[in-house]
């Protein structure tokens, strides 16, 4: 007999996923417009620094009922 247990589609793959694509698109276009202002590994870094809280957003937005209880 199985317990019965809600499965959640709520897989920490998804949420690591979601995490890394936020930050490597905000390092994407910090690289891009620290190019395009002279300066591309500068731009790389502030997007890398804009990306972290931009990605916990992202997840936060995502997963917001879960979190709520």
């Amino acid at each position: 007999m199985m317990p019965d247990t809600a499965s959640s589609p709520h897989s920490l793959a998804s949420a690591s996923g979601l995490l890394l694509g936020a930050l490597g698109a905000a390092m994407g276009v910090g690289a891009l417009l620290g190019w395009a202002a002279g300066s591309w590994p500068m731009g790389l870094l502030i997007g890398a620094i804009v990306g972290i809280p931009a990605g916990a957003l992202a997840v936060y937005l995502r997963y917001r009922d879960y979190f709520d209880g």
